[in-house]
C-alpha cells in the first residue's frame, strides 16, 4: 500500500511525520498526505472518509491549513452511525468556529440529532453546540436544548445546562426561557447536574435583572440548604478531594450566593450562618480548602454583611499571608486591597504581616504588598511604617527600589506631621536611593526647605554630612548644592543649631570643595553642573576669601562642549571680574517660595502656566525643542495629523531647568503670556533685545545682568534652575538707553508680551452615577484656533477605580492631542482626582463649534467598566 494513499492509517502518518529530521521534510510529508486526502475527497470515497478526517485533525493541530476538509465534517455528521457522527462532530469543533459560513449548513443536522432516540448521539450534538454555537444557531436550537434539560439521563441534563450557558452568552434575550428549568436543576441530587445548574443560574443572573430578583426570592434558601448539606455531608469517595466533599460545588454555590447577596440585605441575612460555618469548619492545610475559604471571604466582602463576619474573613486572609505558597499570599493581598475599603481597621491588625511581604523574595508579592501598605498608611502609623520601609530600602533589590522610593516619598509628603521629620526622612531616602527619586520629589523638598526658615542651618548641615557619605546619589547632590549655594554661610558659622545636633566644623574652603566635587564628578549631568555653577556664583559673594578659587573653577567650564555650561561659565566669569557692583543684588538669597501654589500646580488643581518639563529634556541638543506627544488614535477611526508645535519663545526655552512654571507679567487667567513673534530663543538667553525692567522680583540666583555704568537699568538673563516660579513685571520707560548683555553686545528692545485672552467658564462635560468629568478651558491669544483643555475626573462611587484610561475622538476638521494623565488610579468618594491635558485645534474656528466623543475605561472591583458619551456643550466661541 502506498504510504501516502487515502488508506494510510492515522498512526502510520503520525509515525512518518515524527520520523522527519527537518521542518522541510515534515512539510513534504504533510503536503503528500494532504494531496492524497484531496484526491479521496474528490472521488467521494465513503470507506475512508472518517480516517481522512482524523488525519486532517492531526494536520490541523500541527498548524497546516485544512479548510478543504470542512465539508467532510458535514457529510460524516449526516451519516447514520454513531462512529461516523463522533468523528464528524469532533472535526466540526476542531476545524470550524462560529465565524465560518459553512456552519449554517449543519444547523438542520444538529436539530435532528438533538431529537434522536440514541442518547449518545444527543450528547454529541449538545457537546458540539456548546462549543461552536453562533447567535443564529442559538435562536434556532434553544427550544430543543430547553427540552433536553428535563431528559431522563443526568449526563444529557448536564450537557444541556452547559449548552444553555453558551446560548445565553450569545443571545442574552433568551435567558428568561431558561429561568424555570434552571431553578429545577437546583433540586438535583446528582452533583454533576447540580454544579452545571448553579453555573447556569449565575450566568442568567448576570444578564437579567428580573431573573436575579426571581432567584433571590425563590432560590436563596434552597442554595443555603444545598451548601449546608454539602458542608456537613459524610465521606463520599466519588466526590472527595483532600478530605473535602466536592470543593468545586462549594465554590460554585458560594459564587452564586455572592451574586444573590450583593445589594440585598434580606438575602445576605439568610446566608450569614452558613458562610460563618464554611469559614470556620473548612480546613486550610490543603489547597482545596484554601480555594473554598478564598471564595467564602470574597462572598462575605461582597454581600450586605455584618462587621463581625467581615473581621472573620479578614483574619482568614491574614492566615493566608503566613502561608508558604506564593499564590495564596498573592490572592490574599489582592483581597485585602478590596477589603480595606470595607473595614480598614480590621486590615490594620495585619499590618506587620503585610510589611513582611514587602520584603518577600517574589517580585509580584513585594509590589502588591507595597501597594497595600501605601493604602494602610495614616497619620497615626506613618512614622513606624516609614521607618520600616526606609530601613528596607537599603537592602532592597535595585529593580524594586524605584517603586519603593516613589511610595516612601509619597507617604512622607502626604502624612508628615512636621517639617523637620519630613526633611529627615527625605534626606534618608536621597542618601539611600537618590538616583531613583523623580524630579518633582526633590523639587518639592527644596520648596519645603525654603519655607522652613528656622531649619535652614540644620538642613544644610545635614545635607553636608549626607553628601560626604553618599556623593554618588545624583538627587542628593543637587539638593545639597542648592542649599549650600543659598545657606552656605549658615553651614560655616553653625547658625541655627538645634539641641539634637552635634557641632560640626566646616570652613569656607570645605563648602566650596563640595560644589567643586559636584561639577567634576564624571556622572554629574547637565542639571547638576548648571546648579553647581550658580551655587559657586553665590558663594563668590558670600565667601570673599575663596572668590579667586571659585572663579578658577568657573573658568574651567569655558571650554565645555555643552553650550549651556560654556555660556554660564563665560557670563559668570564676566560678573565676577567686571560687574562686582551688581553681583550682590544678583546673588542675594532666594525669597520664600509659595508652597501652596507649587503643590497646587503640581497636583494639577491649577492651570499650568507652562507645560512641565522633565529632567530628560535637558539631554536634548542645544536649541532642539522637546518633540510633541503623539496623539491617540481617535475613537471614530478618523486619521489625525500631528498638529505642529507652536513656535518657541524666549520664555519657553527649556521651560525650566528643574521642570517648574514660568509666569511673565500679570494675568487674571493664570496663563502664560507669550512674547510676540520674532523673539529669538538664543537672543533671549543672552538677554539681547530684552526690555529694561523697571522693577524685578528675583526668586532664583539665575537672573544675571550686567551694565557698564550704574546709570543704566541692568538687563536680565532669565535662567531657571530651582523649583520656583519667577514673576517679572517689566515696563519700557521712555527714552531708555539700549542695553548691553553680559557678552558686551547691544541690541534693540523687543515689544512687550500681549494680554491674555478671555476667561472661559468650566463645564461638566460628562457625569454618570459613578464618574464626573469637568473641563477647564484656556487659549493662547496668538493662536485662537487652539484651545487648551484640562480634564479633571472625579470618582463619585465608594469603590476605587484602577487601570483608568481616557480616550477622545473628534471630527476631521478638529485635531486633538492628549497628554499623559496624572495617574491611573482614581480614589473613591471624591477623595482625589485624575487630571489630563488636551489640546484641540479647530481648522474651522468661528464656523463650527467643538464637538467630541469620549470613552472612559476602568476597573471597579476587578470588573472592566466602559463608559461613553458625546460632548456638545462646549462654549460657542472656542
Amino acid at each position: 500500500m502506498n504510504p501516502f494513499s487515502s488508506g494510510t492509517r492515522l498512526r502510520d502518518m503520525i509515525r512518518a511525520i515524527r520520523a522527519c529530521k527537518t521542518a522541510a521534510e515534515e512539510r513534504a510529508v504533510v503536503r503528500k498526505e494532504c494531496a492524497a486526502i484531496r484526491a479521496s475527497v474528490s472521488e467521494n470515497d465513503h470507506d475512508y472518509r472518517h480516517r481522512n478526517l482524523a488525519k486532517l485533525m492531526f494536520i490541523h493541530m500541527l498548524g497546516y491549513p485544512t479548510h478543504f476538509g470542512q465539508m467532510e465534517c458535514l457529510k460524516l455528521i449526516a451519516a447514520a452511525g454513531f462512529p461516523e457522527k463522533r468523528i464528524g462532530y469532533l472535526g466540526l469543533m476542531l476545524l470550524l468556529d462560529e465565524r465560518q459560513e459553512v456552519l449554517m449548513l449543519v444547523t438542520n443536522s444538529l436539530k435532528q440529532d438533538l431529537n434522536h432516540n440514541n442518547q449518545y448521539i444527543v450528547g454529541l450534538a449538545l457537546c458540539a453546540l456548546g462549543n461552536i454555537c453562533s447567535a443564529e444557531m442559538a435562536r434556532d436550537l434553544a427550544p430543543e436544548v430547553e427540552r433536553l434539560m428535563q431528559f431522563r439521563d443526568p449526563n444529557i441534563r448536564k450537557k444541556a445546562a452547559l449548552c444553555s450557558i453558551r446560548i445565553i452568552r450569545k443571545v442574552p434575550d433568551l435567558a428568561e426561557n431558561f429561568m424555570h428549568p434552571a431553578t429545577n436543576l437546583l433540586k438535583e441530587k446528582h452533583h454533576g447536574v447540580l454544579i452545571t445548574g448553579v453555573q447556569l443560574c449565575t450566568e442568567i443572573c448576570k444578564v437579567s435583572v428580573e431573573a436575579l430578583e426571581h432567584f433571590r426570592k425563590k432560590c436563596t434558601e434552597v442554595l443555603v440548604k444545598v451548601l449546608k448539606d454539602v458542608v456537613n455531608s459524610p465521606y463520599a469517595p466519588e466526590y472527595d478531594i483532600a478530605g473535602i466533599t466536592d470543593p468545586f460545588l462549594h465554590i460554585r454555590l458560594l459564587r452564586l450566593l455572592r451574586v444573590l447577596g450583593q445589594g440585598d440585605a434580606d438575602a445576605s441575612d439568610c446566608m450569614n450562618d452558613i458562610l460563618a460555618q464554611v469559614a470556620t469548619k473548612t480546613e486550610s492545610n490543603k489547597n482545596a480548602g484554601n480555594a473554598i475559604l478564598y471564595e467564602c471571604v470574597e462572598t462575605i466582602m461582597s454581600i450586605e454583611d455584618t462587621s463581625g463576619l467581615r473581621v472573620l474573613a479578614i483574619n482568614i486572609l491574614g492566615r493566608f499571608l503566613s502561608n508558604r505558597d506564593n499564590n495564596i499570599r498573592y490572592v490574599a493581598l489582592n483581597m485585602l486591597m478590596k477589603a480595606i475599603t470595607v473595614d480598614a481597621q480590621a486590615v490594620q491588625r495585619h499590618r506587620a504581616t503585610i510589611l513582611e511581604c514587602v520584603k518577600d523574595s517574589d517580585a509580584s508579592i513585594r509590589k502588591r504588598a507595597l501597594e497595600l501598605i501605601y493604602v494602610l498608611v495614616n497619620d497615626s502609623n506613618v512614622k513606624p511604617l516609614a521607618k520600616e520601609l526606609i530601613d528596607y530600602l537599603e537592602v532592597s533589590d535595585p529593580e524594586f527600589k524605584g517603586d519603593l522610593t516613589a511610595k516612601i516619598c509619597s507617604i512622607v509628603e502626604k502624612f508628615s506631621p512636621e517639617k523637620i521629620w519630613y526633611i529627615d526622612q527625605m534626606l534618608k531616602v536621597l542618601s539611600e536611593a537618590g538616583n531613583f527619586v523623580k524630579d518633582e520629589v526633590w523639587h518639592a523638598l527644596i520648596v519645603v526647605i525654603s519655607n522652613a526658615s528656622d531649619l535652614h542651618g540644620y538642613t544644610v548641615r545635614s545635607l553636608y554630612r549626607a553628601f560626604q557619605a553618599s556623593v554618588e546619589q545624583e538627587c542628593l547632590v543637587r539638593v545639597a548644592v542648592w542649599c549650600i549655594g543659598e545657606y552656605g554661610e549658615m553651614l560655616v558659622n553653625n547658625v541655627g543649631m538645634l539641641d539634637i545636633e552635634e557641632p560640626i566644623t566646616v570652613t569656607e574652603s570645605d563648602a566650596v570643595d563640595v560644589i567643586e566635587i559636584a561639577i567634576k564628578r564624571h556622572t554629574s549631568d547637565l542639571t547638576t553642573r548648571a546648579m553647581a555653577l550658580i551655587a559657586l556664583l553665590k558663594l563668590s559673594c558670600r565667601f570673599p576669601s575663596c572668590s579667586e578659587r571659585i572663579r578658577d573653577i568657573i573658568v574651567q567650564c569655558k571650554g565645555s562642549l555643552v553650550l549651556e555650561l560654556q555660556q554660564r561659565s563665560i557670563e559668570f566669569n564676566s560678573i565676577i571680574g567686571k560687574h562686582q557692583n551688581i553681583r550682590p543684588v544678583l546673588v542675594e538669597r532666594m525669597p520664600v517660595l509659595d508652597e501652596a501654589t507649587y503643590n497646587g500646580r503640581r497636583a494639577g488643581s491649577m492651570p499650568a502656566t507652562v507645560s512641565m518639563s522633565s529632567g530628560a529634556s535637558l539631554n536634548l541638543p542645544n536649541g532642539v525643542a522637546k518633540p510633541p506627544a503623539a496623539p491617540l488614535v481617535d475613537l471614530l477611526d478618523l486619521s489625525l495629523d500631528d498638529t505642529p508645535a507652536p513656535s518657541s519663545s524666549g520664555g519657553d526655552f527649556l521651560h525650566d531647568l528643574l521642570g517648574v512654571d514660568l509666569s511673565v507679567g500679570s494675568s487674571s487667567s493664570g496663563m502664560t503670556q507669550v512674547p510676540k513673534a520674532g523673539t529669538d530663543v538664543l537672543l533671549d538667553l543672552l538677554s539681547i533685545g530684552t526690555p529694561p525692567p523697571a522693577q524685578s522680583s528675583l526668586s532664583t540666583p539665575d537672573i544675571l545682568s550686567s551694565s557698564q555704568d550704574n546709570k543704566m537699568p541692568a538687563p536680565t538673563l532669565e535662567r531657571l534652575s530651582s523649583p520656583s516660579s519667577i514673576s517679572i513685571q517689566a515696563s519700557s520707560p521712555a527714552g531708555a538707553a539700549p542695553m548691553m548683555d553680559l557678552l558686551d553686545g547691544f541690541a534693540p528692545n523687543l515689544p512687550l508680551p500681549e494680554d491674555n485672552g478671555p476667561v472661559y467658564p468650566s463645564i461638566v462635560a460628562f457625569e454618570s452615577s459613578a464618574l464626573r468629568l469637568t473641563f477647564n478651558f484656556s487659549k493662547t491669544p496668538a493662536n485662537p484656533q487652539t484651545t487648551l483643555v484640562q480634564a479633571s475626573f472625579t470618582n463619585l462611587s465608594p469603590n476605587i477605580f484602577t487601570d483608568f484610561i481616557f480616550q477622545a475622538a473628534v471630527p476631521k476638521f478638529l485635531q486633538l492631542h492628549l497628554d499623559s494623565a496624572s495617574g491611573n488610579t482614581l480614589p473613591a468618594s471624591g477623595n482625589g482626582s485624575i487630571t489630563q491635558n488636551l489640546r484641540v485645534t479647530n481648522s474651522l474656528h468661528g464656523k463650527k463649534p467643538l464637538v467630541m466623543r469620549i470613552r472612559i475605561a476602568y476597573k471597579m472591583n476587578n470588573k472592566d467598566v466602559l463608559e461613553e458619551g458625546q460632548i456638545n456643550n462646549f462654549p460657542r466661541d472656542l
